[in-house]
């Protein structure tokens, strides 16, 4: 499973221009499968496990990146990102220990909203 993941960061990485796309486009990839999962549940529940481990090594990712003292970003936005990892973790485990479909929006919607963030500081960038 993780070398799928780093052949899915490395493939999506060939594809996009900056590091802040990249993260837009794990995170977009990761809410679409929880969504997927979350949709037809009855049929795709055992893919359930999976998804939220690819989404859990991603987040894994972000926090260990935001944590370190060389990241430039402001302490603020660093202890946000930290605490929303945190909590993006707990709830992973939430959904493991009683797996239910509504208890995956909250993740999806995460992930949606970090993704669009990135997505539109790239384009006030841009301008």
């Amino acid at each position: 499973m993780q070398q799928q993941a780093a052949a899915a960061y490395q493939q999506t990485a060939k594809k996009t221009a900056s590091p802040r796309e990249l993260e837009a486009s794990l995170l977009s990839k990761s809410a679409a499968q929880l969504q997927r999962i979350k949709d037809d549940w009855d049929n795709k529940q055992s893919e359930l496990e999976g998804a939220l481990t690819y989404n859990r090594k991603l987040w894994t990712v972000f926090l260990t990146s935001v944590t370190k003292d060389e990241n430039p970003l402001p302490i603020a936005i660093k202890q946000n990102v930290a605490n929303l990892g945190i909590f993006v973790m707990n709830q992973t485990i939430t959904v493991l220990a009683r797996p239910a479909p509504e208890k995956l929006a909250v993740l999806i919607n995460i992930n949606q909203e970090l993704a669009a963030g990135l997505r539109t500081q790239m384009a006030q960038a841009a301008e």
